[in-house]
């Protein structure tokens, strides 16, 4: 990953994480409101349920050792790895979340079976085929070469594991181009959120038939998790999370100005939530 982007997304989130955990919780990523979206629920039980919806979409019943693939603070590796019983390695280009990884894996007495540790996605420190599952939960997004980051996902996974990808997607553009005014919106996103680009779930689909993966799926839960932008915006601006944004810097405050351009990405249909799956042979 190109020097100046690692260290733009180092320091978005060595300086929002800890904002995010304390108004939030652990799960850095979008909730599950059921298939429709009209589910109403706890914001904290939205994100534990797609975690589990995932697993069940994949078919995934068990696990030994696990890979995390931009981890955060350990919200998914810690549940996957008491869930399964499994050994979970973390990656994240953030110091300061990394650490707060390993203390949460003290909290919760998982210190022998957790890993977590500064890492490049695009060139990760691990032999070939390690992982029986390799887990990638909103990361994509940030990945400068989308063919780069899928082959090291392949290369680290072990004949018969299965890797699951969840990421930001804009529309296929299968039968129109994106507008001047789309791409200006997406721009917007690309600013705010440290992302270099991000592709459709088809072009996603296309890269992991290159790999090559087997027993590929794929599934687009925009709707599902569309409500989660709403909610987070509807929490931002207490009293509480503006002392908190005034702490983190101008950074932090600008991606909590931003967070109506998601959703308003969902609402147009631009912005897509796409699931992949596939089996190393």
């Amino acid at each position: 990953m190109r020097a100046t982007l690692s260290q733009e997304i180092q320091e978005f989130y060595d300086a929002s994480s800890a904002l995010w955990e304390e108004l939030w919780g652990e799960h850095m990523h979008h909730g599950y409101y059921g298939a429709d979206g009209r589910e109403q629920k706890n914001r904290r039980q939205a994100q534990i349920d797609l975690i589990e919806e995932l697993l069940q979409w994949a078919d995934v019943q068990q696990a030994e050792n696990i890979l995390d693939v931009g981890c955060g603070i350990g919200g998914s590796s810690l549940y996957l790895a008491e869930k399964f019983n499994a050994c979970a390695t973390g990656i994240t280009l953030s110091p300061v979340q990394a650490r707060r990884a390993c203390e949460r894996a003290v909290e919760f007495g998982l210190t022998n079976r957790t890993n977590f540790q500064v890492a490049d996605a695009l060139n990760m420190p691990f032999e070939d085929n390690s992982f029986d599952l390799v887990w990638s939960l909103e990361s994509g997004e940030h990945m400068p070469d989308k063919h780069k980051f899928m082959q090291e996902c392949y290369r680290v996974l072990k004949p018969g594991g299965k890797f699951i990808l969840v990421t930001w997607c804009h529309r296929s553009t299968d039968k129109s181009p994106l507008s001047t005014d789309e791409q200006k919106h997406l721009a917007q996103i690309y600013q705010v959120y440290c992302l270099p680009y991000v592709i459709s779930l088809p072009e996603y689909e296309a890269i992991a038939r290159q790999l090559p993966l087997q027993n590929i799926r794929t599934a687009d839960w925009s709707q599902a998790v569309a409500p989660f932008w709403n909610v987070v915006i509807d929490s931002a601006f207490t009293p509480q999370a503006i002392f908190g944004l005034l702490r983190a810097g101008w950074k932090t405050i600008q991606g909590a100005m931003s967070l109506g351009l998601m959703s308003r990405g969902y609402e147009r249909g631009l912005i897509k939530f796409g699931l992949l799956s596939g089996i190393k042979e």
